[in-house]
């Protein structure tokens, strides 16, 4: 008797890694954007950045980084 493949990508955990993935690259993208701009960032903001989990607020505040005078212009509106 053949036993039906598991597919990993559709399973949970598969979609929980992914979301991880993204929410670390939008992290890391935050903190890309404000160094480019040359944007100093204080201790305070890299923590808040990278511990934030929620995907939807990363990508907020990645689009507030394009147009922020200073890294705690991310925060501004929440």
């Amino acid at each position: 008797m053949m036993m039906p493949i598991q597919y990993f990508w559709r399973h949970p955990l598969a979609e929980e890694v992914r979301e991880a993935g993204r929410v670390e690259v939008f992290a890391e993208t935050i903190l890309r954007i404000l160094r480019v701009r040359d944007i100093g960032v204080p201790d305070d903001v890299r923590a808040r950045v990278e511990a934030c989990r929620d995907l939807d607020q990363l990508i907020r505040w990645s689009e507030r980084a394009v147009h922020a005078a200073r890294a705690d212009d991310l925060f501004a509106l929440d």
